[in-house]
């Protein structure tokens, strides 16, 4: 089956932002293929604001959140895999989602199709 994190995940965001509260996502930063901003992380850890006013292209799919965002002022793009996805919860009140552990499988990379062996054209003149 399929990991439930990234539909929580979205459920989350939704519920949070249909309130009119700011969505905080917290990452376990030390998770593989992380990329942010690593001088704010604590403990391992990163709260990250990832309402609509404050990043831009949020992608929130089965795999990964990604975003673009400023970092005391500089861009970045931000990749959190949905494995390093911890929680989701409102700034204001801190209502919100812990997601539970589950296991997730890294997909093998594809190994490239040896070349076919057969045929082969010759230039005649």
């Amino acid at each position: 089956m399929l990991p439930k994190r990234s539909y929580l995940l979205n459920a989350a965001y939704s519920w949070v932002a249909d309130n009119d509260m700011t969505p905080y996502l917290l990452v376990d930063a030390d998770q593989k293929d992380v990329v942010v901003p690593t001088e704010f992380v604590k403990d391992g850890q990163i709260v990250l604001n990832v309402s609509m006013t404050a990043v831009r292209h949020l992608i929130m799919d089965k795999d990964a959140v990604s975003f673009e965002a400023r970092f005391s002022g500089k861009p970045m793009q931000v990749y959190v895999p949905m494995r390093a996805a911890l929680a989701l919860y409102a700034k204001e009140n801190g209502d919100g989602f812990v997601f539970p552990d589950e296991e997730f499988f890294d997909e093998p990379t594809p190994t490239p199709p040896e070349p076919k062996k057969g045929f082969q054209l010759k230039v005649v003149k």
